[in-house]
């Protein structure tokens, strides 16, 4: 008997030793010189082991002072992992008074002595680490699963970019059907990766597009496309059938700066994606940029959002007037919302339904959200409108859409708005189920609501004309 514990006991030593990996990237003379930010040294090592060295990009974000926008510098660093990690940040600006993890919802305690904070991950994340408040200059923190099935470099059908930066004569990196474009830890493509009408294509690595590409990741009429790894500033997919994006991370800084787009396409799943943004976070439009029809059977899940301008979440304003477009089974599961700040009333709300262009939205799904304390904007926005601005018409409705275990906390929301257009273009069956506002569930059987309180009077949402079956449940 005895005999036979001491083999358990080798076994599960001997798994953890194989499960516990760690890897960092390996970076080249001419990106240290031209991307470091330094305002960040972070270490990584296994439990009690000897500390790694990450390079730290820089990264540029937007910040709104006023209405107007600023470019600042804040930091990127990644690697990969299994089992438990320790994780270290120096901060060479100075003294930590405080800092925070975030998402929040992770629960990521740390310790600060001096100018270092340490902390321990046991799961992949993306992660945002901030120091005395600073949320433009602060760290992104990819933590990645350790990468499986590398393609082999010497493959024909394989595209390999290794560490360093790849200048291209051309624009774009045309890709044909049936290969994989392979960007390793380190490497840096100044140009955008375009799939126009192919098949049978992944985007894989822990590369980079680099920041300055807008749209770096282009994917138009294509079907079976994969990426999955990579970080580049935009990520749009148009026309396109069949694409799975995962654990692939965008941020923006630009005008117009949205993450991830996605216009006329059907079966589009997104994996645990990070986005900040210079406008909206991730869009679901219908005939929008010469990709014509609507959408259907849309996915984000376990995923980070960031608006520094607009809208985290936004469905519906772009369609084609003329011959209507449906976006339909949508769905918006696990996701962290860090932040929203726009100052303009119509373009406001961290969940948006705003149809236009004669866009029926139906089937739609948010569920487990966790919203932080955004700095302006509002919880969400359904309406049926029509904005002359983008819009050649009104939309047609919003139907059958459920918002369920949505959680925010925080004091700077303005009022949500729930509005139809009139009796013909109405908001029609918005079901509540678990809504928590600051540890509040809003319900309308709840305590403490007047009989002659609306209960999204309660919520603080504002439930206009042409609005039908709006109900606030717990279950």
């Amino acid at each position: 008997m005895k005999a036979i514990l001491a083999i358990i006991t080798v076994l599960i030593i001997n798994f953890k030793m194989t499960a516990q990996e760690l890897v960092v990237y390996k970076t080249t003379e001419d990106i240290e010189k031209s991307m470091h930010n330094d305002d960040f040294s972070v270490k990584v090592r296994k439990p009690g082991g000897e500390w790694k060295d990450l390079f730290e990009y820089g990264v540029k974000v937007d910040q709104v002072v006023g209405s107007g926008h600023s470019v600042q510098k804040a930091s990127m660093a990644s690697f990969d992992f299994s089992g438990t990690v320790e994780v270290s940040v120096t901060s060479n600006k100075g003294v930590i008074s405080k800092a925070r993890i975030r998402p929040l919802s992770y629960g990521i305690e740390s310790k600060i002595n001096g100018n270092t904070l340490t902390f321990s991950l046991s799961n992949p994340a993306n992660l945002s680490v901030e120091i005395n408040d600073d949320i433009f200059h602060n760290l992104h923190l990819f933590a990645n699963p350790i990468e499986k099935n590398v393609p082999n470099h010497k493959d024909p059908n394989v595209i390999y970019f290794g560490p360093g930066i790849h200048e291209m004569p051309n624009q774009k990196l045309k890709v044909a059907s049936n290969k994989t474009i392979y960007l390793a830890g380190g490497a840096v493509l100044k140009r955008q990766i375009a799939l126009d009408s192919v098949s049978n294509v992944n985007i894989l690595g822990r590369g980079i597009v680099d920041q300055e590409i807008r749209l770096g990741i282009h994917i138009a009429n294509s079907k079976n496309i994969n990426v999955e790894g990579v970080f580049a500033s935009q990520c749009l997919a148009g026309g396109s059938e069949g694409v799975k994006i995962k654990n692939v991370k965008t941020i923006s800084f630009f005008g117009w700066g949205d993450g991830m787009n996605v216009m006329a396409s059907n079966n589009v799943f997104y994996d645990g994606v990070f986005v900040r943004s210079s406008d909206d976070c991730t869009t679901v439009y219908g005939t929008r940029k010469g990709f014509l029809g609507g959408c259907k059977n849309i996915t984000m899940q376990n995923s980070t959002l960031w608006a520094d301008v607009g809208h985290p979440i936004l469905i519906g304003t772009h369609g084609n007037s003329e011959k209507p477009d449906v976006l339909e089974n949508l769905k918006y599961s696990n996701i962290d919302i860090l932040d929203q700040k726009e100052m303009q009333i119509d373009y406001q709300g961290c969940l948006a339904i705003n149809v236009g262009d004669n866009n029926l939205a139906k089937n739609v799904l948010f569920e487990n959200i966790r919203v932080e304390d955004f700095r302006e904007g509002q919880l969400l926005n359904l309406r049926v409108f029509y904005n002359t601005k983008y819009c050649t018409a009104p939309g047609f409705g919003i139907e059958n859409v459920i918002f369920r275990n949505i959680k925010y906390n925080g004091k700077n929301a303005n009022l949500s708005i729930i509005a139809g257009y009139n009796e013909q273009r109405k908001i029609k069956n918005v079901t509540f189920e678990n809504l928590m506002i600051n540890g509040v569930l809003i319900h309308d059987e709840m305590n403490g609501k007047p009989k002659w309180y609306k209960t999204s009077d309660m919520a603080r949402f504002f439930v206009g004309e042409h609005v039908e079956g709006v109900s606030f449940k717990i279950k």
